[in-house]
């Protein structure tokens, strides 16, 4: 399997190793020190060599930071993860709920001024530093060589992953053209590229450093010239050279800051994704701040990646039903456990013999672990599936030609009628947000309030983002289209977009209702306004069971059954047996 049910965290190994950090602290003069989870190319996700707010903390959530000092640690979560650090980090640390608490208004209040901050300077990117010292002008933030690197005796090795071709079949378009276009955008006469998904797609390969995400760690510097710097790993790039032609230069990793530090004129740096250390070893040239190059135009996928977006969908839609079928039969029996569910959804994939990898590890909450946003179930945690409960299953596939992620939340047995009020304003959340139309221009951040509405009504509300972008073969999460309070980038068509309302009752159950749509252009209304909307790519039933039809407008009432009819027309000839019997009958007309 892909997946493994390892338990990862321990809090009972946090003090010890806070302790040791505290005595590193002590020796490099600083009075606080940041531990991020970040890596130097400063993408979501990070190697096992680069976990180390994991390996502190214990906390194994894909986003959140902690600051020590010599007598307090707090470890700073969003919403999603607030459920899950009270089991994952021990008494020494302090959960920290962040953003509404920042770093600045913690140290503030948790250091004397003029105390010394430490902090790696290639785990922070430009404009974090930069704010935090006009924040605190009082205090002094320093670079210094990663002290849980010096205390983590067994830490893994950097990953090393060759690099494999994306083909053009499903890349739609040339490295060589995507540089030619990209140059002219440049600022500078260069820009660094520090992101591994961003290098992947510029120069169309894959690989495997990251687990879920088939990407290399990397970095690049990109020219006017459209010639391309590329560093890596030793023998990273040896598959690949043919692929990447004349126009691209590999070099071994380790070269990578003496080649930073040898450039003049200027160079283009995204100061929210190149880290500070960056910053620091351009001394001989100007610096140009500007949004990476490559992040809007990967993010606004071509036609040849929009039709692998809709077939990977067709493809996971199919095993997902083949799932559901099975486990509608087999849930009610007893007997089944998370784990079970996790890995027969996985074989299910894996019957496609298209699946190249899971695309996340799958969430798969039962009962009271479903109010846990990012649950991740474990040999230790693994939770029978029971009668009664709701079951909420997020999970999706890397395909060659695309990359899903979906999540549908099943009773097993009878639902309570609460049950059926509460999925039903999340259902009802979602399809406002699938049918919205709206002029060029608007954000996700405009759009939120559509999905989180019929909760509002009843003083509901979910504590994360509404949506989140998607990778073409590339990372499940991609920026910087989103739609969240937060998202002010434009949606453009092409962009393809989770649609994830959900729900959170702790200590009781979770719904979230999950599906991918993409932005197209809209007929101009009467005013000749240029317009957007979205096209539903994930086709899978919902739970009828679960649907209170009482609560439903004649319009909600009527997608639902124009999506479930949409469902059967695309799947009818990919299921079999039992599972086409299955999807007919949760597909019937409300």
């Amino acid at each position: 399997m892909f997946q493994t049910f390892e338990n990862s965290s321990n809090p009972a190994q946090g003090p010890v190793r806070l302790t040791a950090l505290r005595e590193k602290m002590k020796a490099s003069g600083v009075d606080a020190y940041f531990v991020p989870r970040a890596d130097a190319h400063m993408g979501e996700y990070v190697a096992p060599r680069d976990a180390r707010l994991a390996w502190l903390t214990g906390f194994t959530g894909s986003a959140g930071f902690c600051i020590a000092t010599h007598d307090s640690a707090g470890v700073f979560i969003d919403g999603r993860y607030r459920v899950q650090v009270r089991d994952q980090v021990a008494h020494a640390f302090t959960p920290v709920h962040w953003p509404e608490t920042s770093a600045a208004d913690w140290i503030s209040r948790s250091l004397p001024k003029g105390a010394i901050i430490g902090f790696d300077a290639w785990l922070h990117p430009v404009d974090e530093i930069k704010t935090l010292r006009a924040t605190l002008p009082e205090m002094t933030f320093e670079p210094i060589p990663n002290l849980i690197d010096a205390i983590w005796q067994d830490q893994p090795t950097a990953p090393a992953a060759p690099f494999f071709s994306h083909d053009i079949k499903q890349a739609g378009e040339t490295s060589d053209a995507k540089r030619k276009r990209l140059a002219y955008l440049l600022k500078a006469d260069c820009a660094i590229i520090t992101q591994p998904d961003n290098i992947a797609w510029l120069l169309n390969i894959r690989g495997a450093d990251i687990e879920r995400n088939p990407v290399s760690q990397a970095f690049a510097i990109f020219r006017k010239s459209g010639t391309v710097d590329l560093f890596a790993g030793a023998g990273k790039t040896d598959p690949v050279r043919e692929h990447l032609g004349k126009s691209v230069t590999c070099h071994d990793i380790d070269h990578f800051a003496d080649a930073v530090s040898s450039l003049t004129g200027t160079v283009q740096l995204d100061p929210k994704t190149a880290p500070e250390a960056l910053r620091l070893a351009l001394t001989g040239a100007t610096i140009v701040h500007a949004t990476d190059p490559c992040l809007l135009p990967k993010a606004i996928k071509n036609p040849v990646e929009i039709a692998g977006a809709k077939a990977a969908a067709k493809r996971d839609g199919a095993a997902m039903v083949h799932f559901l079928a099975w486990l509608d039969d087999t849930a009610p029996n007893g007997g089944l456990t998370e784990i079970d569910v996790v890995k027969q959804l996985e074989k299910f994939r894996r019957e496609t013999n298209a699946l190249r990898d899971i695309s996340f590890e799958t969430i798969c909450g039962a009962g009271a672990h479903g109010a846990i946003v990012h649950y991740r179930v474990t040999q230790a945690t693994n939770a029978p599936v029971k009668s009664g409960e709701l079951l909420l299953i997020d999970s999706g596939g890397q395909y060659i030609d695309g990359t899903t992620d979906i999540t549908r939340t099943i009773i097993v047995g009878d639902p309570t009628p609460e049950h059926r009020t509460c999925y039903t304003r999340v259902l009802q959340g979602m399809i406002a947000l699938s049918r919205a139309q709206f002029p060029k221009g608007v954000a996700g951040q405009h759009l939120d309030a559509l999905a989180r509405f019929p909760l509002w009504t009843a003083g509901m509300d979910f504590d994360h983002g509404t949506g989140h972008g998607i990778g073409s073969y590339l990372s499940v999460h991609e920026g910087p289209q989103g739609i969240s309070r937060k998202s002010t980038v434009p949606l453009e068509t092409g962009m393809i977009l989770s649609n994830e309302p959900g729900y959170y009752r702790e200590g009781a159950f979770g719904i979230r209702i999950e599906n991918l749509i993409t932005v197209v252009a809209a007929p101009n209304g009467v005013d000749a306004r240029d317009m957007r909307a979205f096209e539903t790519l994930t086709l899978v039933p919902f739970d009828r069971r679960l649907i209170e039809i009482p609560l439903l407008t004649c319009v909600e009432r009527d997608w639902i059954d124009s999506y479930h009819q949409d469902t059967v027309d695309l799947l009818k000839h990919d299921v079999t047996g039992q599972a086409h019997d299955w999807l007919l009958a949760a597909c019937a007309p409300l």
